[in-house]
């Protein structure tokens, strides 16, 4: 019995989730419209603002995706009614986040660019498929868009330019997010 697959889905006021053959699923919100594809072994009924999944047998597979079936379409129902975001703080002396047009630039410490060895100390990431960024301040970053997998890949895309060390605690960190510190190497 899947706990997380039996719980039925509340439909919020302004959003409109069509169910189309095949288990095509559509969901339309006053941020966007997302589209999914799901398994057929789910059976996904509507009935005013409730949503509700079974399951078509107790097989392994179909187990798995009760539950999975569930979750990702109440992310889609969340983020075209709320939106997701991350967010990213920057730590340590010369680096910094600027946005000029729609290009988040990041000035991470590197002289050159790691994969193209190239004289050019910025990496920059543009605003493309409904993800948007936000640069409050030098050292903060907002990651902001509908598909909660597409922004947390992009934030995990901009975290991996510089990952935390711990040494000096110098790095790309999620907010909130906690480094254990080492100590260094001593002296003689």
């Amino acid at each position: 019995m899947s706990r997380i697959g039996n719980m039925p889905i509340t439909v919020p006021a302004g959003v409109t989730v069509t169910v189309a053959e095949g288990n095509n699923v559509t969901v339309k919100g006053s941020l966007g419209t997302l589209t999914n594809k799901f398994s057929t072994l789910i059976t996904i009924k509507q009935d005013a603002n409730v949503i509700t999944l079974t399951r078509a047998n107790d097989e392994d597979l179909t187990r798995s995706l009760h539950g999975l079936t569930r979750a990702l379409l109440a992310d889609m129902v969340i983020g075209v009614s709320a939106g997701y975001s991350k967010t990213l703080k920057i730590e340590g002396i010369g680096y910094k986040a600027t946005k000029s047009g729609k290009n988040l630039q990041l000035f991470l410490g590197h002289s050159l660019m790691p994969t193209t060895g190239l004289p050019q100390a910025k990496f920059i990431f543009p605003e493309e498929n409904g993800i948007t960024f936000d640069v409050p301040d030098q050292n903060t970053i907002v990651v902001k868009g509908i598909d909660k997998q597409a922004v947390g890949q992009i934030a995990a895309v901009i975290r991996s330019k510089r990952p935390p060390e711990p040494y000096h605690g110098k790095g790309v960190l999620y907010e909130g997010e906690h480094v254990r510190r080492k100590a260094g190497k001593t002296g003689k």
